[in-house]
């Protein structure tokens, strides 16, 4: 299995089997690393060519060995690829062997990266914007240069990822978080990274808030840092990567040069971990092996153990501004490296009306406005394209696209909604809902249905809560508001949407016009408290309440001295236990007709 990890990665088998030899023949990494700091690297003169013109384009990296080695896959066509990244993409179950590989011809593509466990040893992280003008809010950190400022450009990217901030200096909004003397800002200036969760909607910057903070160490060489997602990992790729993340702070592997090393984990989705997985991380972040970060979307209140919130610091993202996308934008536009350029093929340029638009319509996510302005701007270069084949009078290079309003509408086709059915949006529509018509105010109880049938709610969701609602809000002060809302209900389930919409806006107006009362809430809950803090056991039903329908019970007093009370209107006897006589739950009715 390791002979063929390292085969892979375009190492002689000769000098696979002398590192696997030297390391025991247990360890992929110790191997590499065995490799990378015992073995001298070919020469550029001999490294090989992708050049389909090289006479030579395979040459043997190691002059030294032996002139008629062992077959492998570096003399038999497949290239030495010495790239330190590539080292560290493992598969999670490799398939195991028996022998060598097969040569492999020169025009095979290398396999594919797994998706995880990702790490980034040395090197800050690589998916990096170009640099821009700090915030003025904010305080410039000294940063070292990165060794990701040249990396080439991958038109394949979306361009959300990048356009992704490399410190915290290009994060946009989240003012409350990175501003002076915040928690953050304090932390990495003593090089004192705590361990955090980022709880906000999508396209806040959670992921890149947790990549420029390593980037904006004082030190970031004495971090590794590694992401995991929750959504396609589980607690055996969380231990792998903390015996790793152990030998590089303790120095196990002696020569390795990782001492002193702290490693940053970055799951993504952690909501998605259960109980039991997210109890794997407890030990790691209490002995320092580890230093957590978290993201997610959920309320980690229910979505996450008291013990890790325990060990962590919550920090909460807010959706950004419009004015917040409307800079991104226009840093997208002005990066000639990873910017609308790059990705398009020709020079473009976006109406300022276009960028308005899209910041104003994708409810502050800034991965739906960077993707739409990129669909925007592909539009626009599709246009160009038409335009000039038809004409045969410019050139396609020397036409500029020009993305404009209709661009933006037809790239978002509607507008974005953050609204999750089972999530934390929910709720807090729902509950918005329901004060507005406990304060009689139809117009925002109107808007606040719109927002939660536009964002997908299920309308018989709404009419039950609404049926809840004209019992404990309306109550007696207009008892035909229980009517009218399992008619509702009734006529949602009948019809549907879209045309139910009218109908819940209906009982919705009506409930919130309605006369309020919450006598029978407030009695429930009363006689319920005395029911529960009763002391001992909960006093008998009274005998003169008791029915007697057997000569044995009348004989032992069920039923003595009942008042019939239809025959005597005027009499008066007492319903409730000895112990309760003269207790008032029901305050109904008051003189003002209010009852609240």
């Amino acid at each position: 299995m390791e002979m063929e990890q390292l085969l892979s990665m375009g190492f002689p088998y000769e000098l696979a089997a002398q590192a696997l030899a030297a390391t025991g023949g247990k360890s992929t990494l110790k191997a590499t690393e065995w490799i990378l700091h015992h073995h001298k690297p070919p020469s550029s003169s001999t490294m090989p060519s992708s050049n389909p013109t090289n006479p030579n384009p395979n040459p043997n990296p190691n002059p030294n060995a032996n002139p008629n080695p062992s077959p492998s896959p570096s003399s038999s066509g497949r290239p030495f690829q010495p790239k330190l990244d590539r080292f560290f993409h493992f598969h999670s179950k490799p398939p195991s062997i028996d022998s060598p590989p097969s040569p492999t011809p020169t025009t095979s593509a290398p396999p594919p990266p797994p998706p995880h466990p990702i790490e980034h040893d040395d090197a800050p992280y690589d998916d990096v914007s170009a640099p821009s003008p700090p915030l003025s809010k904010r305080p410039k950190l000294s940063i070292p240069p990165s060794k990701s400022a040249n990396k080439p450009f991958n038109s394949h990217q979306l361009l959300s990822e990048r356009m992704r901030p490399r410190t915290l200096d290009d994060v946009v909004g989240q003012d409350h978080l990175l501003g002076p003397n915040s928690l953050l800002r304090s932390a990495i200036e003593s090089d004192r990274l705590p361990s955090i969760v980022l709880w906000g909607p999508p396209g806040t910057g959670k992921t890149s808030i947790a990549k420029a903070i390593l980037n904006s160490s004082p030190k970031p060489s004495s971090y590794r840092f590694v992401s995991l997602s929750a959504v396609t990992c589980g607690v055996k790729d969380v231990r792998e990567v903390v015996d790793e993340a152990r030998k590089a702070r303790n120095n196990n592997a002696s020569g390795f040069g990782n001492k002193g090393k702290r490693t940053v984990l970055f799951v993504d989705e952690v909501h998605r971990f259960n109980k039991s997985q997210q109890d794997s991380f407890l030990p790691i972040i209490e002995d320092g092996s580890i230093v957590f970060m978290g993201a997610t979307t959920e309320n980690p209140s229910f979505h996450l153990i008291t013990p890790l919130l325990s060990r962590c610091r919550v920090l909460v993202l807010h959706p950004l501004k419009p004015h917040h996308l409307a800079l991104l934008l226009r840093r997208a536009v002005d990066d000639s490296v990873h910017g609308l350029n790059g990705s398009v093929g020709i020079p473009v340029r976006v109406d300022e009306e276009a960028v308005e638009f899209i910041s104003a319509n994708c409810d502050g996510d800034a991965r739906v406005a960077l993707n739409a302005l990129e669909i925007s701007a592909t539009t626009a270069a599709a246009r160009v394209s038409r335009e000039a084949a038809s004409t045969q009078s410019e050139s396609e290079n020397a036409a500029v696209a020009v993305v404009n309003v209709e661009d933006a509408k037809e790239a978002l086709q509607c507008k974005h909604l953050a609204y999750d059915k089972a999530g934390e949006e929910h709720y807090n529509l729902i509950s918005a809902l329901h004060k507005s018509m406990r304060g009689s105010d139809g117009d925002a109880a109107i808007y606040w249905l719109a927002r939660m049938l536009e964002g997908g709610e299920e309308p018989l969701y709404i009419a039950r809560r609404l049926i809840r609602f004209a019992s404990e809000d309306v109550g007696l002060a207009d008892p035909l508001a229980l009517n009218q809302a399992v008619a509702c209900y009734q006529a949602c389930h009948f019809l549907g949407m879209p045309e139910c919409n009218v109908i819940l806006a209906q009982c919705v107006a009506y409930l919130a016009l309605a006369p309020k009362s919450i006598s029978v809430y407030r009695a429930m809950e009363a006689a319920q408290k005395v029911v529960r803090d009763s002391v001992g056991q909960n006093e008998g039903v009274p005998l003169h309440l008791r029915n007697a329908p057997t000569k044995l019970m009348k004989e032992i007093g069920y039923g003595k001295g009942y008042i019939y009370t239809p025959d005597n209107p005027d009499a008066t006897q007492s319903y409730l236990p000895l112990s309760l006589q003269g207790l008032k739950f029901l305050d109904w009715p008051k003189n003002d007709g209010s009852n609240r």
